[in-house]
């Protein structure tokens, strides 16, 4: 399980032993989610599901797909609030070593900076460790603190994609911000 640390959080891999804090997490946002995410079944507030869904994300990182990292505050030493997640999706090796990145917050953290220093943290780690070159962010176009978190970070728009994710039941225009590996 791979595990990074910034000054105030640590970043990490889980297993199906978080399954419960997982959970609560999608528990406690569930309303505030619903707003940036595809429309989730019942079921998936449940332990089963987010079990399958954690052993279905490693199995994705073993097989070179993607690499999630789940966020906790450093002060939080048994890891018993998840408070965001970054996930880097859609990994295609070959002459292109890309990604997409995917990434969300609790509620009760927004304007803290913590998604943007875990967001600084975790593409190093792409850059750095995985060598990749490019790494694509989608965002809703009325997402104003995902567009502001991304230009901090040197992300650069580059279009807007038609119709792109059904978010929330609804085909919702994307704008495409990239970054590269200089």
């Amino acid at each position: 399980m791979k595990i990074y640390e910034t000054e105030r959080l640590v970043l990490r891999q889980i297993d199906k032993t978080f399954v419960e804090e997982v959970l609560a997490y999608y528990q406690r946002n569930k309303n505030f989610l619903a707003e940036w995410e595809a429309q989730r079944p019942a079921d998936f507030y449940t332990l089963e599901v987010q079990e399958n869904n954690i052993t279905k994300d490693l199995e994705s990182y073993n097989e070179g797909n993607s690499f999630k990292l789940w966020i906790f505050k450093k002060a939080d030493q048994d890891y018993a609030r998840v408070i965001g997640c970054i996930s880097f999706s859609v990994i295609v090796r070959g002459i292109m070593q890309s990604c997409i990145l995917g990434y969300k917050i609790d509620k009760d953290e927004i304007n803290q900076g913590f998604i943007t220093e875990a967001l600084e943290k975790a593409i190093k780690v792409v850059f750095e460790d995985f060598c990749l070159h490019r790494i694509e962010a989608p965002i809703i176009p009325r997402n104003k603190g995902s567009i502001q978190v991304v230009k901090k970070l040197g992300f650069e728009y580059e279009g807007l994609s038609r119709k792109m994710m059904k978010v929330n039941g609804v085909w919702e225009d994307h704008m495409r911000w990239a970054v590269v590996n200089e």
